[in-house]
Formats: structure tokens, C-alpha cells, sequence
């Protein structure tokens, strides 16, 4: 009788086990199809990952440490993935065909500074901006150059690819791109071109590393956000939540303040 008590106890044990471990295997199961439905919704390249491409030209916005890029670009990328719950993987290209790799699917999306504009916006969406910038013009610090009349018929270089090609179109022909907008800055100081435009947080940056040029008066404001490819609607509505939950934290305020030395994320009250 005892014997047959022991049997028993041990046939109960072994169902009640069992149940727990099927339970377990149904919890696990459902966890494990929420995060494949949740990646199928955003359309991903890859599954579990945010594949997203800047430049590592572009200090402080994105740059090279090693083999990483890192910068207020990159760490805005970064803080996003965290809040989708996703892995961040980064993708270095050349900043004329970013737009192109998020418009062919080979990168999730873009955090490269780009300006919102029309034309882009023909090939990519764009998220709300994450941060506000605006042209300037440059020039070394012997230049006659003292106002926006005086760059007709300069030699005026910019980044290729960028927004300020179809500016410095507005005062001359003659207007050299090269790779990057330090690299304009920086063959500038060594006494090529008349003058450059770019941002204004770029250019100071490049004063503050102890290039010979000088602020000679900003153009414009302009928006800056994230590209995501037109058919992934969801991936954007997600990471305009995050953004903006970035910015009610005072998170992406802090990134830019840690980056880059002012908070560069606060919409101006006009834009011109």
C-alpha cells in the first residue's frame, strides 16, 4: 500500500512538472512571436536590428574612434534602437548615397543630418526633426568677403550631396564638392576656394580645432531628421514616439549638450 502511494506521488509530481513546463514553453513561445511580429510590422532589413547609415565625416554629428562612429548622430541612432527594444548596427557610406541606400532598402534608416526638403523627400519619408541648424558662410580670416553680395562669382565649396550645392548655386558657378564639409572647411583654411557654406555648428567646430576661418553670416535655419524608407510607415510613426518621449525626457537635449556643447534641439520661433 505505501508502495503504491510512492508511485502515485511521484505520477502527480511528474504532471504538475509538466503543466509548469509547458506553461514556460507557451510563455516563451508568445514572447518570442511578439518580438518576430514587432520586427515583421517595421519591415526590417534584418530581424531584431536597426540597421541605420551616417557618414563618420561629420564632426561632432558623426566620426571616426577607431573602427566605430560616434558622435550626437550616432548616439540619437543609438537611444532610438534602445527605445524600439532593438540591436543598433551601424553603417558607414559616403554621404551623397545615403539617401539612395535607405531608398533601396539597404539600410533601415539614415541618422546623417540630413536637411528635410522637397526633393528628398520625393525619395525617402522623414521623421519630425531632431535637431536645427543653418547655412553660413565661411571664409578665411584675410577675405574681403563681408556680406552675401559679395560671393557673386566666387569660388564657393560645399559637401556633394548636400543641401548647400543648390544655395551656393544662388551666387555662383563656380562651386567645387568634395566628400565632406570638413574637408571643404579644412582645404578653405589652406587657401583653396573663396569661401564655404555649411552649418554653423560644424564650422565653429572646426574654429575651436584651431582652423584659421571666420563666421561671415548664417543664411537660413533648417530642419534635420532621420530618413526612413517611404514603404515603412510603422518604423517612422515608432521612432517619431521615441523622439518625441526623447525630448519630453530632456534626453536628446542632453545628447546634444554632451555632443556638441549647446542643446541645438529646440525649435527656433521662426524659420526664414
Amino acid at each position: 500500500m505505501r508502495k503504491l502511494k510512492i508511485i502515485l506521488f511521484f505520477a502527480l509530481f511528474s504532471l504538475v512538472l509538466a503543466a509548469c513546463g509547458s506553461d514556460s514553453d507557451e510563455a516563451n513561445e508568445t514572447t518570442s512571436d511578439s518580438k518576430h511580429s514587432t520586427d515583421s510590422e517595421y519591415n526590417l532589413v534584418e530581424d531584431g536590428k536597426l540597421i541605420f547609415a551616417a557618414s563618420g565625416e561629420f564632426k561632432p554629428f558623426s566620426y571616426m574612434e577607431g573602427n566605430k562612429m560616434v558622435g550626437y548622430d550616432i548616439a540619437v541612432a543609438e537611444a532610438i534602437a534602445e527605445h524600439l527594444g532593438l540591436e543598433p548596427v551601424q553603417q558607414k557610406a559616403k554621404f551623397s548615397g545615403i539617401v539612395t541606400g535607405v531608398n533601396e532598402g539597404r539600410y533601415d534608416i539614415a541618422v546623417a543630418s540630413h536637411t528635410i526638403t522637397e526633393e528628398r523627400l520625393e525619395k525617402v519619408n522623414f521623421t519630425a526633426p531632431y535637431y536645427y541648424s543653418g547655412p553660413v558662410i565661411y571664409t578665411r580670416k584675410d577675405s574681403d568677403i563681408s556680406s552675401v553680395e559679395d560671393l557673386q562669382g566666387k569660388e564657393i565649396s560645399v559637401s556633394r550631396g548636400s543641401t548647400y550645392v543648390e544655395i551656393a548655386k544662388e551666387y555662383t558657378d563656380n562651386i567645387p564638392q568634395v566628400d565632406s564639409d570638413v574637408v571643404a572647411l579644412q582645404s578653405l583654411a589652406s587657401g583653396h576656394h573663396d569661401a564655404v557654406i555649411t552649418d554653423d555648428i560644424t564650422g565653429q567646430t572646426a574654429i575651436q580645432n584651431g582652423l584659421e576661418i571666420e563666421n561671415k553670416g548664417q543664411l537660413g535655419i533648417s530642419e534635420q531628421g532621420i530618413a526612413v524608407n517611404k514603404e515603412n510607415e510603422k518604423l517612422l510613426e515608432a521612432i517619431n514616439e521615441a523622439l518625441q518621449e526623447l525630448k519630453e525626457s530632456g534626453e536628446l537635449a542632453k545628447l546634444s549638450e554632451e555632443w556638441i556643447g549647446v542643446d541645438v534641439t529646440q525649435e527656433p520661433e521662426e524659420l526664414e
